[in-house]
């Protein structure tokens, strides 16, 4: 998707809506973001989330001999190491990500963490990303 695509997608769900509820909901929670592609540079690059209690991002790509490094400003945490560190929510920055809630539930097994999308679909979109 491109980033104009994107854009539309997020006025769409009506993502300043949610990310204003979002703040009040986790305010003072230290959160790591997972997924460092377009769509979360987008999101980065179009909206305020330094009020967000960012403790790092987090993604497959990103290597062990990176941890601690920047990228865009955050802290890299390489996935193999996320379920090192002390935090509360994980907010997926993907466009698609039902296979990645799974995953990360799977990987944080046992842990209190919160796991959620940092922009929620419609329903008809969740239906869309399972069924193709």
């Amino acid at each position: 998707m491109t980033e104009e695509e994107i854009l539309v997608h997020l006025k769409n769900i009506d993502f300043p809506n949610q990310l204003k509820n979002l703040l009040k909901k986790i305010k003072n929670k230290k959160v790591i973001l997972y997924g460092a592609g377009e769509f979360f540079e987008t999101v980065k690059n179009n909206y305020d989330l330094s009020q967000l209690n960012i403790i790092g991002i987090c993604d497959k790509r990103f290597y062990p001999e990176q941890e601690g490094q920047d990228f865009l400003g955050y802290k890299i945490i390489p996935f193999e190491k996320i379920k090192n560190y002390d935090t509360d929510y994980i907010l997926i920055s993907t466009l698609k990500y039902l296979s990645i809630l799974d995953n990360l539930d799977t990987t944080l097994k046992g842990r209190k963490i919160k796991i959620e999308p940092l922009a929620k679909k419609t329903f008809i979109s969740i239906l869309k990303e399972i069924f193709g």
